[in-house]
């Protein structure tokens, strides 16, 4: 089978973008497969860093189709802007990228019902990104959203969207006290953005199915984290899609079937972004190490990640969910300067051991982790491309991984570069 997955583990923010970009020299095309401008995947180019909120990680590569698939809810101002941006250092966004005439937008007014709505929640707001996400995907559910198709013929979109903006200012006036939009406006600014991307919209589910018949390497990227997934996360503290194995089916068209393995993406410790429970979460000098050598900050928010030591318990839920069988550890550089690394191997619960990761944010709140000490290795790992680089102590901690969340490790990344990779594996 010539289909890849890759899915994050954690919370998202693992490194899929880069390991996304470094195995792109054996696809033949990459696919989102679901969320939306809440993403940011960071790729070097040309050693310099460049996020990708949008477009798929392999955009930055000659020779790539990339699509968007109708899982995805695009924010086409925001898809302008990008194509905009990347085109400007030398990115060739052409034939090469193709939009799936399905996919639902992200529109001003889900913008602002979002903010509205997390700052009526206050204390309990979930954090979102303010992006618009969860609001178009309701829309989509509700049969109320509107397809990026639909920017094709835009005097029917007029009449469509200034139809929705009447009823959404009723939300955001009676509901919030917010100021109505202006839907001539906002039209005005949509107008020139149909008109940049007519020219990517297709249908896009035959061409994946007829390239996988043909044998062609197709790899499905993923956004967030397993963690994050709205069924299989700590609900509420989730996105508003499937981020999980079982998402590209939906967000492609392409059958399970057809869908080959799934790499799972692991950070060599955890973090977490935004509101929800964090079981194995520090807030001593460990985490601002953590979080000062790792440069963690979210690339879509620059929100500070919150920081923790790796969890094995939510690691074999994510394998479990996402039928993985092998996992890329990224950031391991980062551990570099620690004497002594912790592991949890279990949680106690009221007083009880478990190994279960609980379904509920209720009840993982109430968790403790469970750890093991591992000796740290007190050197450099950033130079590395081959394991018999790597120090014996940082071997010892990866094959500590394996064994207690049974599963194979095919590389490990240790460093922001494209290169900083050891013993990269062609997994096609």
């Amino acid at each position: 089978m010539s289909s890849v997955v890759v899915v994050g583990t954690q919370w998202g923010d693992e490194g899929k973008g880069k390991i996304t970009n470094a195995l792109c020299s054996d696809a033949d095309l990459v696919v989102r497969f679901q969320g939306g401008a809440n993403a940011g995947h960071t790729v070097s180019l040309d050693g310099v860093p460049i996020v990708f909120h949008l477009l798929p990680s392999g955009i930055s590569v000659p020779g790539i189709q990339n699509i968007i698939g109708p899982g995805v809810v695009i924010d086409p101002i925001a898809l302008a802007a990008e194509i905009t941006g990347v085109t400007e250092r030398g990115v060739e966004v052409g034939e090469n990228f193709l939009i799936d005439v399905g996919a639902h937008m992200v529109l001003p007014y889900h913008k602002a019902i979002e903010a509205a709505e997390e700052r009526a929640r206050g204390d309990s707001a979930i954090g979102t990104t303010h992006r618009g996400i969860g609001p178009a995907y309701a829309d989509r559910c509700a049969r109320d959203g509107i397809p990026i198709g639909a920017l094709a013929a835009f005097d029917e979109f007029r009449r469509r969207f200034e139809e929705t903006v009447g009823r959404k200012n009723e939300h955001l006036v009676r509901l919030y006290g917010e100021e109505p939009l202006d839907a001539r406006a906002l039209l005005e600014q949509l107008r020139p953005v149909a008109l940049s991307l007519a020219g990517y919209l297709a249908d896009t589910p035959e061409i994946l199915r007829a390239a996988i018949r043909e044998d062609r390497n197709v790899l499905f990227e993923g956004a967030q984290g397993t963690l994050l997934d709205v069924t299989f996360g700590t609900y509420p503290f989730v996105t508003s899609s499937s981020t999980t194995a079982g998402g590209v089916a939906t967000g492609t068209g392409v059958p399970p079937s057809l869908i080959g393995e799934v790499i799972g993406i692991t950070k060599a410790y955890t973090t977490r972004v935004g509101a929800g429970p964090f079981p194995t979460e520090v807030t001593d000098d460990t985490a601002r190490m953590i979080q000062e050598r790792g440069a963690e900050r979210g690339a879509t928010t620059g929100r500070a990640r919150r920081c923790g030591w790796l969890d094995i318990v939510a690691l074999r839920y994510s394998i479990a969910v996402n039928g993985i069988k092998r996992i890329i550890v990224t950031k391991l550089d980062v551990l570099d300067s620690f004497e002594t690394i912790k592991v949890c191997v279990a949680y106690e619960i009221d007083g009880s051991r478990t190994d279960r990761f609980p379904r509920t944010a209720d009840e993982l709140r109430r968790v403790h982790p469970v750890y093991v000490e591992i000796p740290g290795w007190m050197s450099s790992t950033a130079e590395a491309r081959q394991e018999s680089e790597l120090p014996p102590p940082a071997l010892a901690y990866l094959k500590q991984i394996c064994k207690l969340a049974d599963v194979d490790i095919c590389s490990v990344s240790v460093g922001a570069k494209g290169e900083a990779i050891v013993e990269f594996t062609s997994i096609f």
